[in-house]
């Protein structure tokens, strides 16, 4: 049996899945499986799969569900005692893996592993942003205000984690780790979840050791959209601990629509970034008060991007920042 299973949910995304899986394919540590979730596409994936020759890829299908339901059919498909993921149109650095298994073995309390990651653009071409998370200490608040964890294909977990998160909605024959009625925030509710639920630390690796692809189409559509299952899963956390919502979901709604307003400035669109940037000062000056710094930047960026600066904000933005 492999140790490690790195589940990747792909839904019409052959145009990258080949670079994708090549990068998972040629990790350093080799002790692995790769399981490509293919949700229910239309463009050929699954006959991509079976088409490859390499033993440890494996192929899953299932109608459409979603992101958080290929998650979850990679995770009951999973035989490794670590479960990684990396979505269709992202990629892995060759070290990524080896430097996660070694972490979690240092660290038997960490259940939750994650990375930096560097933001690139469709052609994998940096756009000089480097998510730069916490990586210690973090507490459920720090994980629902600034999701330490990044993005869905940054994390490494222990297989014992979904086990102990596992349920069934009514009427499910079939286990539930991610919540499938979120098309997008799945990662953030789970991750919450875990910190609020069960014993487990996060820890997390500084090398931006996951390339995370950001694709310009339908930008405004998709911040908007993202922002909605964000208050959706809020709803949710409402009713899993009311007081801790009650405290927190106002500065960590302030910390989303700020991240938003930056992938709206990496991506060229000033006015939604402007628009976010107002909506997150009325929900909480946590941001401004406890993080100036990326906030102002953010800021400045924005205007600087309405006065059509995009070349400027390119140098305002390089670095590490999130």
């Amino acid at each position: 049996m492999p140790n490690v299973s790195i589940v990747v949910p792909a839904y019409n995304t052959l145009r990258t899945l080949p670079e994708t899986v090549a990068s998972l394919l040629a990790q350093t540590y080799g002790d692995l499986e790769v399981i490509v979730v293919d949700d229910g596409s239309s463009d050929g994936t699954a006959d991509w799969v079976r088409a490859q020759t390499d033993p440890r890829l494996r192929l899953v299908r299932q109608l459409n569900r979603g992101l958080a339901g290929a998650r979850n059919g990679g995770i009951i498909a999973a035989r490794g005692d670590l479960i990684g993921f990396c979505d269709g149109d992202d990629l892995w650095e060759p070290e990524k893996l080896k430097q996660h298994v070694d972490l979690l073995a240092r660290h038997p309390e960490i259940g939750v592993s994650f990375s930096a990651s560097l933001l690139v653009d469709e052609a994998n071409r940096s756009l000089g942003i480097i998510q730069a998370p916490r990586l210690t200490d973090l507490g459920a608040h720090d994980i629902l205000l600034r999701n330490p964890v990044g993005n869905g294909s940054s994390p490494v977990i222990r297989a014992e984690v979904f086990r102990e998160i596992a349920y069934r909605p009514n009427g499910q024959s079939r286990d539930w780790f991610f919540d499938e009625t979120l098309r997008q925030s799945e990662d953030i509710e789970c991750w919450v979840r875990i910190a609020l639920t069960t014993a487990w630390d996060f820890g997390g690796l500084a090398e931006p050791l996951t390339r995370y692809r950001v694709v310009s189409s339908g930008l405004s559509a998709n911040l908007d959209k993202q922002y909605a299952t964000w208050t959706q899963m809020a709803d949710k956390l409402r009713v899993l601990a009311p007081e801790f919502a009650q405290t927190w979901l106002p500065a960590a709604q302030a910390y989303q629509l700020r991240y938003l307003a930056r992938r709206a400035v990496s991506l060229g669109d000033g006015r939604a970034a402007a628009r976010l940037l107002v909506e997150a000062f009325r929900a909480s000056r946590h941001p401004l008060v406890f993080e100036p710094r990326k906030t102002l930047i953010t800021m400045a960026a924005t205007a600087l991007l309405l006065l059509g600066g995009r070349a400027v904000v390119a140098h305002v933005l390089k670095g590490r920042a999130a």
